[in-house]
């Protein structure tokens, strides 16, 4: 929205930018027709499996390894397996002990679990009802009416009763040997609890068109062979074999390969899978001499693991015929694990040095799933197969349906749910595309820039002040949670610089290089935002949220062609310029916007994936639509106020709300609803509370005396034609 991008008093700005909202969202075109996924291309990571010496040799046996690899529960410290939080539909849809006391941003001091709507307990191994949904209540759900109940507690996901690491079975027992006691604060009285994360976790499905994974982002696109950082990480890299003789460590930067970034983190966190300060190295230490999923049933007619399946069609039979080190060797080059001699890193004391197989351990782990979940692509909705008429509409839905559509393009929807994936997030996917399939980024008098840039601009109100924003490309802010409770992509990595690009680039403006750590940052075009930084005008004024000649200005280094924006805009202040204004005791050209930003997930199966939002703080689809109605919960600064704010056709129909449920349920695949090839997978025992309530748990866990017995969620195995029964919606799973 560039209408009040001139204004110069402030106040005035303000009035004028809310008391237009309604008529905006009225008069403005539909915006992004939405197009099936079938048209989006998976980001090419190059070097992977391509090439004369690529690093995968046989990519099936790399993806039946990372099949393994996911959903083997000897992967965690005490049973938890990647698939344990990512077991429905992609996401988790259990129901007891899942609250986490606050979210990521949280001081532990201060986390408290706070009581329910109805006054009872809200804390651990509560089984939650759809009475204790949504976590922020109004009123009127619609309006921004009085607050009835509010928690920062979160919806997350049960994971691990941590404790300190001390050292793995390697060839039984799946437990790690780790001192263990109750939490000080999942407990019930004195009985342990399993930890619950501070954010919910997201479908993995069409997870391969993220730019960067997490909410937050802190799993860079570029994987480095051995953590989530990118090239920020300066001690990363992967052993090569460089002679009969020798091995070196020598860097990696795989390109498009956030999933394989993700991979790394939760095996080693001690709140999700592991016991504290347990690293990928033990965990290949004790995978890669013992069959994968040992003590699950594997489908003979696996899609993947089929052919290594010990089962027949008489009788299931747990894990395959092979360990986890003969599918590395099948499955990656052998200048990666051929090496016979031991390699020069320092081992916990007493055990033998590490063989360069496992030493390359969390490279082949992280590659083998970003492989895997890389076939997990749901573009069989009816929303995808339906035919199209001229402009794009999908002929084959509902009048209810279709309505539903024009409401989710009327209502700014698709400003930030963009492209095939429905995410703004898919950074490369849709830029490949905005040239052959324009209509997927709007209309020719409205249009979303769909370009590589990982930063853009936005107009904001930043404390009161009409500014135009920063933001991480894919990253919003739509008040559903306070700034403090997590500060999502405003965050820091391991080593205290800023995970958002928009921060980088204020610096890169400054003339400070060396603050960019992230060499994607460089290649931002000024040309490419949504709305401009600069303008090469000759004004004798100069622009509040503009940069111009009066200020100082510079060509863009890049190239200009196919610019989103004329050639006007393709200029950068110059660093002096960029820098005075940043000192300036109220700027309003170089403030970057992400503090409480995070990553827009796709809507596909979004039917499937409650609970919804960061928090995990809305059980249904239709509290989410009255969310949006109302313009969300908080104001944040960093909140997206021109696209998220109240929305007259949706608060005042029902039959409009209805509508856009219904089509939102049309982006839901009947293979994902029923496990069927690419989405079936071996048996997986879940942790799902504990024996007891959440007033009193049963002391005695296997794993030590203090903590609360395991209650278990059971999912059976299923082969490629999938299972006779549909998978249930979230609230379904919820008490009554």
């Amino acid at each position: 929205m560039r209408t009040f991008r001139n204004c110069s008093h402030p106040l005035l700005a303000a009035a004028m930018l809310f008391a237009s909202m309604a008529a905006f969202a009225a008069e403005l075109p539909l915006g992004p027709m939405p197009i099936s996924l079938k048209y989006l291309p998976v980001p090419p990571v190059p070097g992977l499996a391509d090439g004369s010496d690529p690093i995968v040799v046989n990519k099936q046996a790399a993806i039946a390894l990372g099949k393994a690899l996911f959903w083997d529960s000897n992967v965690g410290s005490d049973g938890m397996a990647c698939a344990s939080c990512h077991f429905q539909a992609g996401a988790d849809g259990r129901s007891k002990n899942q609250i986490s006391a606050g979210g990521q941003s949280k001081p532990v001091a201060e986390q408290i679990f706070a009581d329910s709507s109805d006054a009872t307990p809200l804390g651990p191994n509560r089984t939650l009802s759809l009475a204790d949904f949504p976590l922020h209540q109004r009123l009127d759900p619609l309006a921004d009416s009085a607050v009835v109940f509010d928690t920062d507690n979160v919806v997350g996901s049960a994971g691990t009763f941590a404790g300190e690491f001390k050292a793995v079975n390697r060839f039984t027992s799946g437990t790690d040997i780790c001192n263990r006691a109750a939490d000080p604060v999942f407990r019930v009285g004195a009985n342990g609890t399993r930890r619950v994360t501070p954010r919910n976790a997201p479908t993995v499905i069409n997870a391969v068109f993220n730019h960067r994974s997490f909410w937050d982002g802190r799993a860079n696109n570029v994987f480095n062979g051995s953590s989530p950082w990118g090239d920020r990480d300066p001690d990363a890299g992967v052993w090569v074999k460089t002679g009969p003789r020798n091995v070196q460590k020598q860097r990696l930067h795989l390109i498009n390969s956030s999933l394989a970034s993700l991979a790394v983190a939760p095996p080693a966190n001690h709140t999700e899978m592991s016991c504290s300060n347990r690293s990928l190295l033990a965990v290949g230490r004790k995978l890669l001499y013992r069959a994968p999923l040992q003590n699950q049933l594997v489908h003979h007619a696996d899609s993947v693991l089929g052919p290594y399946s010990n089962s027949n069609p008489e009788k299931l039979n747990p894990g395959l015929n092979l360990p986890y080190g003969s599918l590395v060797r099948q499955a990656f080059n052998a200048k990666y694990w051929s090496y016979s001699g031991s390699v020069p890193l320092a081992v916990p004391a007493g055990q033998a040095p590490y063989t360069q197989l496992e030493a390359n351990f969390p490279m082949f782990f992280a590659l083998a799933i970003q492989l895997y979940e890389s076939t997990l692509i749901s573009d069989q909705a009816p929303f995808d197969n339906s035919a199209r008429d001229a402009n794009h509409q999908p002929v084959d839905l509902s009048a209810a349906e279709l309505n539903g559509l024009k409401q989710f393009r009327k209502n700014q929807c698709a400003l930030c749910h963009l492209g095939p994936n429905f995410s703004s997030a898919s950074i490369a996917a849709n830029a490949a595309i905005a040239q052959s399939h324009p209509e997927a980024f709007g209309e020719p008098t409205f249009r979303i820039s769909a370009s590589s840039n990982v930063v853009n601009r936005i107009p904001l109100l930043v404390g009161g002040l009409p500014v135009t924003a920063f933001y991480d490309t894919g990253f919003s802010s739509n008040g559903a949670s306070r700034e403090a409770n997590d500060v999502g992509a405003g965050g820091v990595d391991d080593f205290g610089n800023p995970l958002s690009f928009s921060l980088q680039y204020l610096q890169l403006l400054v003339g400070n290089g060396a603050a960019v750590l992230d060499s994607e940052v460089n290649a931002v075009r000024a040309c490419d935002f949504q709305d401009a930084l600069a303008t090469n005008l000759k004004l004798q004024y100069s622009l509040p949220n503009l940069f111009t000649q009066i200020d100082g200005l510079m060509p863009q280094p890049q190239s200009t062609a196919n610019c989103f924006l004329p050639l006007v805009n393709a200029f950068l202040p110059t660093p002096a310029a960029a820098a005075a204004e940043l000192n300036k005791a109220v700027n309003r050209k170089m403030v970057a916007a992400v503090t409480a930003t995070f990553k827009t997930p796709s809507l596909r199966n979004i039917e499937l994936t409650g609970p919804y939002m960061h928090n995990g703080s809305m059980a249904t689809l239709e509290q989410v639509v009255e969310f949006y109605s109302r313009g969300g919960n908080f104001k944040n600064d960093s909140k997206h106020v021109t696209r998220v704010f109240p929305q007259p056709t949706l608060q005042t129909d029902a039959q409009n709300r209805a509508d856009l449920v219904a089509f939102l349920k049309t982006l839901t695949d009947d293979r994902v609803r029923y496990q069927r090839a690419p989405f079936d997978h071996p048996e997986l025992k879940i942790p799902h509370g504990h024996s007891g309530d959440e007033v009193a748990t049963v002391a005695g866990n296997p794993l030590h005396a203090s903590l609360s017995k395991d209650e278990y969620l059971r999912l059976p195995a299923v082969g490629a034609e999938g299972a006779a029964e549909p998978l249930p919606a979230f609230e379904q799973r919820l008490a009554p």
